[in-house]
């Protein structure tokens, strides 16, 4: 770190005691298992982002629901902040179409790439990624490592201070890619929680903290629970630091030592499988969760010029009271229609598809491709429920500036009336 690098809060009072902080324009890495604390502890770092005014940028895998649930309970009230813009929250799709590419390591590199579109888009303090793990499955890891690099170094050329959040490795390859994580960051934050449950519950762990670069103070270690309205907060005085407490060679501050010492506390589990173990992911969302992709294709789009769709399908009510056709039967009808990549959500009565890749062709396809999961495809059956579904394929362009305002079109009376029957456009 260079001289005029200074110190920040890390909402962490581990960190924050016994290194001073985290470094401005500083890397660091959090990795623990399922239901340790791990994004408590990201909505801790992103709370303290907040509560100095600086914009910070969460990606997640989670339902937004969810995380403001987990924020609830750090009394952090995430939706103030994001009417604010002082907390951006970017939902990220699992990549599920990985299996359909000839090269999935390239895949995974666009998955990478998008993180700093993103962070050029909105130009953020800090940034907070949570969960990683689904995304760094590579099967070349000097590519991965290459990538990997390519990303922090872009990030931290901006002084942009990250955490990056992964899970437990439980295989040999997963943890080959978690170490070469551990030995690219500023810092490494390892969570270990206890094995034994309290009244059905787990609570708290072990935690060391463990520097590759600055915080000449060393390694520390701490016990740790899982406080109401805290989060993650050190339980005990932390031991005087990890060469004392577990015979660690810290000598140098170099990361040999610290991350060879923890490869039994750490396995990340990396969440890839074989292409003949596949999950099928539902593309339907929530119309919240809907908004979040959304916005995060508006800002893709901006940065990189790269199109996309919203068609709308409204259903005449006089569909469902003639016993034709309901909205759920047109929703599934929908969702088996689209490609894989592309998302579905319900609003009032209409299916609101977006299609990540703008082309005619897939549009059309997709049109097409419902007949065959209506009720019926009886040619008459058809033609009869024509008139009642309408459609309206809105594109992208520049005056969208965010969610709201494509959806508005689409929602609004004048949009209703912008919509056309499937009879008019011969589909039956």
């Amino acid at each position: 770190m260079t001289k005029g690098v200074n110190l920040i809060s890390s909402g962490f009072s581990l960190i924050d005691k016994r290194w001073g902080g985290i470094y401005r324009g500083g890397s660091y890495l959090l990795i623990g298992p399922r239901k340790s604390g791990r994004t408590l502890l990201a909505l801790q770092f992103a709370l303290e982002s907040a509560k100095a005014s600086e914009v910070c940028l969460y990606f997640t895998n989670m339902r937004p629901k969810d995380l403001m649930i987990q924020a609830a309970s750090l009394n952090f009230d995430i939706q103030s902040y994001m009417n604010q813009n002082l907390l951006i929250v970017v939902r990220i799709a699992p990549p599920n179409e990985i299996y359909e590419v000839p090269n999935p390591d390239d895949f995974l590199i666009e998955y990478l790439n998008d993180i700093i579109t993103v962070v050029n888009e909105y130009r953020p303090s800090r940034i907070i990624f949570d969960e990683l793990t689904p995304y760094i499955g590579f099967s070349n890891l000097h590519l991965l490592r290459d990538a990997y690099l390519h990303t922090l170094e872009t990030i931290e050329d901006k002084n942009i201070t990250s955490l990056f959040v992964v899970g437990e490795p439980a295989t040999q390859k997963a943890q080959q890619i978690v170490d070469i994580l551990t030995e690219s960051v500023t810092a490494n934050i390892f969570l270990k929680k206890n094995t034994e449950k309290f009244g059905g519950q787990f609570y708290g762990g072990s935690v060391v903290i463990s520097p590759n670069v600055g915080h000449t103070e060393g390694q520390f270690s701490a016990d740790y629970i899982i406080e109401p309205y805290k989060g993650v907060a050190v339980e005990y005085p932390p031991l005087k630091n990890m060469d004392q407490t577990m015979g660690v060679n810290t000598g140098s501050n170099s990361s040999s030592g610290s991350i060879e010492s923890h490869k039994q506390i750490i396995m990340p589990k990396i969440g890839f499988k074989r292409a003949d173990e596949e999950i099928s992911f539902s593309n339907i969302y929530s119309y919240d969760d809907f908004q979040l992709i959304l916005n995060n294709q508006i800002a893709l789009f901006k940065s990189t010029g790269q199109t996309f769709n919203l068609i709308s399908f409204r259903l005449d009510p006089t569909a469902a009271v003639k016993g034709l056709l309901t909205l759920s039967q047109l929703k599934n009808a929908v969702s088996r229609s689209i490609a894989k990549r592309d998302k579905v959500c319900e609003y009032e009565n209409r299916i609101i598809v977006l299609i990540v890749r703008s082309s005619p062709k897939n549009s059309a396809d997709l049109i097409a491709n419902m007949k065959s999961f209506l009720p019926s495809v009886d040619p008459s059956y058809l033609k009869a429920i024509a008139e009642y579904i309408l459609i309206y394929d809105l594109e992208v362009n520049e005056n969208f500036a965010n969610s709201n305002a494509m959806l508005e079109i689409l929602v609004s009376e004048q949009g209703a009336r912008a919509h056309i029957s499937l009879s008019d456009i011969n589909w039956a």
